[in-house]
């Protein structure tokens, strides 16, 4: 892929007439933060950075400490399609600085590059391709988000059933005008679900994609009337929404989990990466799922996997083995979900198979049948862990695995941690509809 420099940068702002340029980030948590510029200040920002409050940013600094800079990626560069040539709007994703010009430790994106030279020192990069699901739900009489769909469709479902068709289809026209390959739209299992799936690429570059999708998918939702939302579980009783992440090694252009000497034509270093992703899954867990909602998706009945194991033939598993091979051979990994931070989430996953590989640490045998219908006592046998149960116990996994805290690094880790419990903690002691409605008038 051809990458952009700023002389490109600046001449695509002149040849399309943009006029604001925003400069994009994610916070620890992965939502996505602005800050909006003129495009006379784009060329001081590509040389020289734009300072911000990082104070005011979740998990970032405290307020005696707070002068941060933002380093605009030229590679980034896109024009939001949708807002027309008369004051056109581009955006540039960044990296965060400190002052002393060295990089930020809680810059989520710099958390990736460290696992990725990490993988790089080993003679791997990684590459990865998601498919990240969401809902279009219908808004109330003054613009606020309602779980009512407006449709019936369900998998693969055409109009009439899927009245989301038209919202959809002008979402991949603007991703594919921002550079993205879309390889398949479609209607998911429940109503008002949906997934749009892009190529693969590099891991950093496929978490700025994740980023930019979710912007984009909201935006023109709102411009069609509806809301979308990637909230794992937002009605009970129907399938949440997932994030499958596919992922693969490569090393000097060749595909390093494909051996066709192997048993599966798998190399040893794919069943040792797919080792490391077995054993630390407890731990990641809190990373790549890491709502309170989303432990409401990660439960047996809705497609969701709950047990760590792994098949080449059926989707029950934690981590699937499509049948492609030789440079398409990968995982998917069926756990995590859209709330994520991309470049956390991505982080974790590759640390995990990078500590398989250098432990040279073996999977268990494949589990061929449908995991969902085995007894307590046939899971026992075959030595099948579950995932964690809610947000607390996935942060009490956390907590015990320094492999994926080392992946973080000690500010995320402790950020992410203290962030995260009290939100646990703020849940647990609320009393919810449910409760009332069993209890109080039963007691």
């Amino acid at each position: 892929m051809i990458k952009k420099t700023k002389e490109d940068v600046l001449s695509l702002v002149e040849d399309r007439g943009v006029q604001f340029i925003r400069l994009q980030f994610t916070d620890i948590l992965g939502t996505l933060k602005n800050v909006a510029i003129t495009v006379e200040q784009l060329e001081k920002a590509l040389n020289e950075g734009i300072m911000f409050d990082g104070s005011s940013i979740e998990g970032f600094v405290r307020i005696e400490e707070s002068d941060m800079y933002l380093v605009p990626d030229p590679n980034t560069f896109a024009i939001f399609p949708w807002r027309g040539r008369d004051g056109a709007v581009g955006r540039l994703i960044c990296d965060i600085y400190n002052p002393d010009g060295t990089p930020f430790a809680g810059c989520p994106r710099y958390v990736l590059k460290q696992v990725l030279a990490e993988a790089a020192e080993l003679g791997y990069t990684m590459n990865v391709g998601p498919e990240a699901e969401f809902f279009l739900f219908n808004t109330d009489q003054s613009g606020g988000p309602t779980v009512s769909t407006h449709d019936a469709g369900g998998y693969f479902d055409l109009s009439p059933l899927d009245r989301g068709e038209d919202t959809r289809r002008d979402m991949v026209l603007a991703l594919k005008e921002m550079g993205f390959e879309v390889e398949a739209s479609h209607h998911e299992v429940a109503p008002g679900q949906h997934e749009i799936d892009f190529k693969y690429d590099d891991a950093l570059t496929t978490a700025d994609n994740v980023v930019t999708f979710k912007y984009v998918v909201r935006a023109i939702a709102q411009l069609h009337g509806l809301h979308a939302t990637f909230m794992p579980k937002p009605v009970y009783g129907i399938a949440g929404s997932g994030m499958h992440v596919n992922q693969s090694l490569f090393s000097d252009g060749v595909n390093a989990f494909y051996d066709p000497d192997q048993p599966l034509q798998l190399s040893k270093v794919a069943m040792h990466y797919l080792g490391g992703l077995l054993a630390h899954a407890k731990a990641y867990t809190a990373i790549t799922n890491p709502l309170v909602n989303s432990y409401k998706r990660l439960v047996s009945g809705y497609e969701a996997p709950v047990y760590i194991a792994w098949s080449p033939r059926n989707r029950s598993p934690l981590v699937r083995v499509p049948a492609r091979r030789g440079n398409g051979t990968s995982f998917e990994l069926r756990s995590p979900d859209p709330s994520c931070n991309p470049y956390l989430a991505f982080a974790v996953i590759l640390k995990a198979g990078l500590d398989g590989i250098k432990k040279q640490i073996e999977p268990p045998p494949s589990v061929d049948q449908n995991i969902y219908e085995m007894s307590q006592e046939e899971l026992a046998r075959l030595g099948i862990g579950c995932l964690p149960g809610s947000l607390g116990e996935a942060l009490d996994e956390l907590r015990k695995d320094t492999v994926i805290q080392e992946a973080l690094g000690p500010h995320i880790y402790e950020k992410f941690l203290t962030a995260k419990t009290l939100e646990w903690e703020e849940y647990r002691i609320q009393v919810h509809p449910w409760e009332r409605k069993m209890y109080l008038t039963r007691y």
